[in-house]
């Protein structure tokens, strides 16, 4: 009988990487969402420079403009040049643009890549949303059929899809919650989701770990952002 081991791609935190048993796991859609200044693209760069050190490559899609060439190099700890080779960038100007990008995924994908990330996936939406309101139906149709591809990519490409999202307020009847936008095109397609929340510190982050394959009840670390990214930081 075949075994088939599923390869994970680390996030440089220790205690996420041992809680979703070795990293983002591939063949699945994970999503990382929270609110601004809590160090999500930080994390999805991590991905993205830990994938490239194990010579895999990486299509990173900037949908906000705020992809930094020298915020990677102080994550990658002096092996940027090595990896930097093995790191494909996109950046759409519009959510016409996203669409057209992920339609091509297929054919931009060849050999030895390990990772898809977009970031801000929600982000030209958004923007289209609130230039059109009355198209919102359309276009939350549109987002849900660009989650649908990047699921089916993961699977047949048998590669990770890690999504970023910004978050909206919600106000239910007793409460307001944080949610990412699209929240339930998103959570519908993400097999794991993480949630970034600020603390009183601007340098220690809440990780909620909510959604997981293997896990029923959510689980929470810390995490402190230093110059060289993300690190696990105790409670004492």
């Amino acid at each position: 009988m075949c075994i088939t081991v599923q390869h994970k791609i680390p996030t440089g935190c220790r205690a996420i990487d041992e809680i979703l048993q070795g990293g983002i796991p591939s063949e699945s859609v994970s999503l990382i969402y929270g609110e601004a200044e809590t160090a999500k693209t930080t994390m999805a760069m991590q991905c993205t420079a830990n994938c490239a050190k194990e010579g895999t490559k990486t299509l990173f899609i900037d949908c906000d403009g705020t992809f930094s060439a020298k915020r990677l190099s102080q994550i990658a700890s002096g092996k940027f040049e090595e990896i930097a080779d093995l790191i494909i960038f996109m950046r759409p100007k519009d959510f016409r643009e996203q669409s057209i990008i992920i339609d091509r995924l297929p054919s931009l994908l060849g050999q030895k890549f390990g990772l898809l990330v977009v970031d801000t996936v929600t982000s030209l939406y958004r923007a289209r949303v609130a230039e059109s309101p009355k198209k919102a139906f359309e276009l939350n149709r549109e987002l849900n059929r660009q989650l649908a591809s990047l699921a089916q990519i993961a699977r047949t490409r048998r590669i990770a899809v890690l999504m970023v999202s910004q978050v909206r307020t919600a106000f239910k009847e007793d409460h307001v919650s944080i949610e990412p936008v699209a929240t339930r095109v998103l959570k519908f397609w993400a097999d794991t989701i993480i949630n970034l929340k600020p603390t009183e510190n601007s340098r220690i982050i809440k990780a909620i770990l909510e959604k997981l394959l293997t896990k029923v009840q959510p689980t929470t670390c810390y995490l402190r952002i230093e110059e060289s990214g993300l690190r696990d930081y105790l409670i004492h």
